[in-house]
């Protein structure tokens, strides 16, 4: 099974940080993983021009290309995002605007897989949940299955405090334990329902 990881940080740091180390998780326990990160990338917004509807692709050409081939050939996808303003990324929003385009080739082109959430807030209570509430509502609008870590301290998905700090995400043992415990669902997820 395959699972496409996105990053949805602008730099290379602690959100990257976090989904490397998911990834290797899961590579552990065999499953082929790809990371799609928006560091250096070129990611326009949305037009809503309704090309796509017309002429089954994205008129704009730019990097969500790559994003678009990660989603298609994946059976699990891993939402990782950055707290900006109380929420996701501006990179993340873009890019679920423009998945759009992917639901006008095919409106079940996504349906069915796994979808996981990772916030990273340099804040304890920055945003991570209205983050992980935006990436599920993501996963639903385009019947992707949501999972989280379970009721007992990763309730909507796996919840780092970085202190703005790589060092200090990675002695975030509490925020290890919520991507720990989430990654045990989304691979239960996966093995059943894929």
């Amino acid at each position: 099974m395959k699972v496409f990881g996105i990053c949805a940080s602008p730099r290379n740091n602690t959100t990257e940080y976090v989904l490397k180390n998911a990834l290797s998780k899961l590579n552990e326990h065999n499953f082929e993983t790809e990371i799609f990160t928006c560091s250096g990338k070129d990611i326009k917004p949305c037009m809503h021009c309704d090309y796509c509807l017309e002429n089954k692709k994205c008129i704009i050409d730019d990097d969500m290309k790559h994003v678009y081939e990660g989603l298609q050939n994946s059976d699990g996808i891993i939402l990782a995002t950055p707290i900006q303003s109380g929420g996701i990324s501006s990179n993340l929003s873009a890019i679920m605007d423009r998945t759009r385009a992917l639901e006008a080739i095919d409106y079940n082109l996504l349906r069915g897989k796994i979808g996981m959430s990772i916030a990273v807030g340099g804040d304890r209570t920055g945003g991570q949940d209205f983050a992980h509430l935006k990436n599920i509502t993501y996963f639903m609008i385009h019947g992707i299955i949501p999972v989280s870590g379970g009721p007992f301290g990763s309730n909507l998905g796996a919840s780092f405090w970085s202190n703005d700090s790589l060092d200090d995400i990675k002695n975030d043992t509490y925020g290890m334990e919520s991507l720990d415990r989430t990654l045990t669902e989304f691979e239960n997820f996966l093995n059943k329902y894929i």
